[in-house]
């Protein structure tokens, strides 16, 4: 079961409304990017009439300090206390730092998350991860704290092109490979276009939750959720360098079929399974291309290392 605090819902507008009823937030801000801001935001606006909204850049290269220097000087500006409410409306990369700016501004307001990506509905929106990106590694910065509520809704799927669609998948994919093979096997059988997101949203947020709920901190089980992102994370920054876009699902990807790799060399998964899994992935994704010694220098950085080892979950 997915915790009391997630919601699915058709309705966004009506469930932030009849939430925010129940509450006596000081003030109540809402936190988009540039991107969600024009085709998100006038889901659930009347919800939110008279509240200060706080807009940044869209996109991971600007997931950095300097973006939350602006958000707490905003909530600074508009004199928010510790009372107050910031509602981070976004993809993962809003969702990781305006749930860190709102865990740290004054030592913690709260915050209420609605991901609008399906890579944010089904991975980073769940688990109360949040941080931001540092000299060009990823989530270098951050910390554990849940928001106070989510809200889970298809409505804002309808508003993503298929790149950013399939980037998400990737972690969907992810998710029924460590838990529900029959279900990997139905999604394989179906083309993008035709998957219930729907569903598999509420399958993942189902898996994750209860991974989190046994491992809330990542000291053992919540590893397994790592799978594709040690050398996924280090591709991911590396295309921030080079400035060759690489979304985050399409890194987690590679990163998943070079993982496999690396647990069939060391006899822990059948030929048969990295078969399927590589032969789906790069049909899905492609190939990417890697700069072998660059990204072995940023897996290096990798917070789950330990004593210089490389922490692969």
């Amino acid at each position: 079961m997915v915790s009391n605090s997630i919601v699915f819902s058709n309705d966004p507008r009506l469930v932030l409304k009849n939430y925010l009823e129940t509450k006596n937030y000081s003030k109540i801000a809402v936190l988009t990017d540039t991107n969600t801001l024009v085709h998100c935001y006038p889901l659930i606006e009347a919800s939110l009439s008279g509240c200060a909204c706080i807009v940044m850049e869209a996109g991971e290269e600007n997931k950095n300090l300097t973006t939350c220097s602006y958000v707490w000087s905003q909530l600074t500006h508009h004199e928010f206390d510790r009372h107050s409410l910031l509602v981070v409306l976004g993809g993962g990369v809003v969702g990781d730092l305006g749930g860190f700016c709102a865990a740290t501004y004054k030592r913690g307001i709260d915050f209420i998350l609605i991901p609008t990506t399906l890579l944010a509905q089904a991975d980073a929106s769940i688990g109360g991860k949040l941080g931001i990106d540092f000299q060009h590694f990823k989530n270098q910065v951050g910390l554990f704290k849940e928001p106070v509520f989510t809200i889970l809704s298809a409505a804002f799927l309808k508003t993503l092109p298929e790149q950013e669609l399939k980037s998400g998948f990737a972690e969907v994919i992810k998710h029924t490979l460590l838990s529900d093979i029959e279900l990997f096997n139905s999604i394989k059988a179906t083309s993008l276009s035709d998957q219930n997101f729907q569903n598999l949203v509420k399958h993942s947020a189902e898996f994750k939750q209860s991974i989190v709920n046994q491992d809330p901190e990542e000291k053992g089980l919540r590893k397994i959720l790592n799978f594709g992102h040690t050398i996924g994370h280090a591709i991911e920054s590396d295309s921030i360098i080079s400035s060759k876009r690489v979304l985050h699902g399409e890194a987690i990807a590679a990163g998943m079929v070079a993982e496999s790799h690396i647990a069939f060399q060391k006899r822990m998964m059948s030929k048969e399974d990295l078969t399927a899994i590589a032969t789906y992935l790069i049909s899905l994704f492609g190939k990417t291309t890697v700069n072998e010694q660059q990204t072995l220098s940023l897996i290096a950085q990798d917070k789950k290392n330990r004593a210089g080892k490389f922490g692969w979950h």
